[in-house]
């Protein structure tokens, strides 16, 4: 994959992933808590996925094990919310894997060849 598609797909994932907030928690009466905890943090990042910032991705994969933990979380305590919960741990999931994958690469790229 090369580093313009995958920081087009990370950043998508990042942005379907505020989406998925936005739905999740706008009109649940607490704006501005959805807005600075949960939409307004993949936002930023995926803007600065989007510029090249290894900071921004590295910060996007650290975020991801949290967005995972909690989509875990609500998925096994709120069954009225399982859907959404579901769907935030795959997005999180494939977040982690894209801010790792240039390490991955990098350490494992030139494994399996002939010596």
């Amino acid at each position: 994959m090369s580093p313009r598609t995958l920081r087009f797909v990370h950043a998508g994932a990042l942005l379907a992933l505020a989406v998925l907030f936005s739905a999740w928690f706008l009109g649940r009466g607490h704006l501005w808590t959805a807005l600075l905890v949960f939409i307004a943090p993949p936002l930023l990042l995926a803007i600065g996925v989007l510029r090249g910032s290894r900071l921004a991705g590295f910060w996007s994969g650290v975020l991801g094990l949290l967005w995972f933990s909690h989509g875990v979380m609500d998925a096994w305590s709120d069954p009225a919310v399982r859907a959404f919960a579901l769907v935030e741990v795959v997005l999180a999931i494939v977040i982690i894997f894209l801010a790792s994958w240039p390490g991955l690469v990098a350490r494992f790229g030139g494994r399996g060849k002939a010596p």
